[in-house]
């Protein structure tokens, strides 16, 4: 991860703005932080962007990162296929209670590792690459929840 930071003026005739725009929209960009900052000559923004560096792109300016699609029914074995599949419907129903894209409660890659794992509990989870305790905390107690309804179920 790296760190860029940006400063724009309030008087900024668009260029500054454009350079930001610019750097935005060719970089795998994580998070931004924004903060206004009022100064005895005038205010300005301050930015600090938190992106991947060396993040492949298509071609296009201001495309987006190519990604690979897996095939997880090709790479898992049946039964931990099985398990992925019932945590995709778990984080469906995590997602839409916090209304969330599902890739925001948990990727497919994490998803996959939960799956592989021998037992299956909030903490377990903190195990798999990505998934650290406010994670866990936030989402994983509901998943683990539904994971075990669905299994009653099934």
């Amino acid at each position: 991860m790296q760190f860029k930071l940006f400063t724009v003026p309030t008087t900024d005739d668009g260029s500054y703005l454009e350079e930001l725009n610019k750097f935005l929209r060719s970089n795998k960009v994580l998070e931004v932080e924004q903060q206004l900052i009022n100064l005895k000559n005038g205010s300005q923004w301050h930015f600090c962007v938190k992106y991947l560096a060396n993040t492949p792109i298509d071609g296009r300016d201001g495309a987006r990162p190519v990604s690979t699609k897996i095939d997880y029914k090709e790479i898992l074995d049946e039964k931990t296929f099985a398990v992925f599949s019932l945590l995709r419907e778990s984080r469906k129903e995590v997602a839409g209670e916090d209304g969330l894209p599902v890739y925001a409660v948990f990727t497919n890659e994490e998803l996959a590792g939960i799956a592989a794992l021998s037992e299956i509990t909030t903490e377990s989870i903190k195990k798999v690459n990505g998934i650290g305790d406010k994670k866990a905390e936030r989402f994983g107690k509901r998943l683990v929840e539904y994971y075990n309804q669905a299994q009653l179920e099934g």
